[in-house]
C-alpha cells in the first residue's frame, strides 16, 4: 500500500447518503405542495433509473447528457408515474438539485481529512462538476480536486474515466486507489490496472435492505474511511 499516491472516490452512497436525502427532500416538497406520495419508494425508483440512463448515452443512443440532465428526466417519468405532475418547473429544479444538497455519512469527512494528509483525494463520479462542487461544499467535503465523468464524456464503467487521474497526474493506475461502496465499481477498476477498497456502506438501501458484506477480491475491505485511512497508515 506504500505505493498509492492517489485515492479517487465513488460518491453515491461511498462518501454520501443518497437515500435519506432524497426522501428528505421528497417530504419537504410534499409538505409545501399538499402532496402525499411514498418518499422512500420515489427515491429508490429514482436511483434506479440512474445506470439505464447513462447506459443511453454510453451506447450513443443518446448524445451526451450530464447527470443533473439524466436526472431531471427521470424525475420527470417518475412525477407522472406517482400523479405528481402540478408541480412548478421551479419545485422540479429544486427537487433535481437534491442530489446537489445530500448529506456525508458520519466517518466521511474525518477519514478523508486524515487521507489528504498524505494523498491526493477527489470524487471520481459520474455526477457533473457542477453537482460535485455543491455538494462538496455543503458537506465539508475537503477534495484536493473535482474529478467528473462530464470531463470525458464517458460515464463509469468506461475506461477513459477510470483512467482519469492516472492520466491527469502522470501515475501509473497502480498508484491510484478507487475507494467504493459497490464491488462491481471496483472490479472494473482493477480491471484498468487501479488498486481498490471497499468500503461498507450496510444502510445505503435503507434499513430494511441491509447490504451484505461482498465475495470480491479487493486490495482492502473496511467498515469506514476513517478505516481506510488507518490501513492507508
Amino acid at each position: 500500500m506504500n505505493g498509492i499516491k492517489a485515492l479517487v472516490f465513488d460518491v453515491f452512497g461511498t462518501v454520501v447518503d443518497w437515500r435519506s436525502g432524497i426522501v428528505r427532500a421528497g417530504e419537504e416538497l410534499g409538505a409545501r405542495n399538499g402532496l402525499d406520495a411514498d418518499w422512500a419508494d420515489f427515491a429508490d425508483r429514482w436511483r434506479g433509473r440512474y445506470v439505464p440512463s447513462m447506459n443511453r448515452v454510453r451506447t450513443g443512443e443518446s448524445g451526451w447528457k450530464n447527470l443533473d440532465t439524466l436526472h431531471r428526466e427521470s424525475l420527470e417519468e417518475l412525477l407522472a408515474e406517482f400523479g405528481l405532475e402540478s408541480l412548478s418547473e421551479a419545485e422540479k429544479g429544486w427537487f433535481t438539485k437534491a442530489w446537489h444538497r445530500l448529506d456525508a455519512w458520519p466517518d466521511s469527512v474525518d477519514g478523508l481529512r486524515l487521507l489528504r494528509r498524505e494523498h491526493i483525494i477527489a470524487p471520481l463520479s459520474n455526477g457533473n462538476v457542477a453537482l460535485l462542487t455543491s455538494m462538496a461544499k455543503r458537506a465539508g467535503l475537503p477534495w484536493d480536486l473535482i474529478l467528473s465523468a462530464e470531463l470525458v464524456r464517458h460515464y463509469k464503467p468506461d475506461p477513459e474515466t477510470y483512467l482519469l487521474m492516472p492520466t491527469l497526474f502522470d501515475l501509473a493506475p497502480e498508484e491510484v486507489m478507487m475507494v467504493a461502496a459497490h464491488p462491481s465499481d471496483l472490479t472494473e477498476a482493477a480491471g484498468h490496472g487501479l488498486r481498490t477498497a471497499y468500503v461498507h456502506r450496510p444502510l445505503e438501501f435503507g434499513p430494511d435492505m441491509e447490504v451484505r458484506w461482498p465475495d470480491g477480491d479487493f486490495d482492502v475491505e473496511v467498515e469506514s474511511i476513517i478505516r481506510l485511512a488507518d490501513a492507508l497508515k
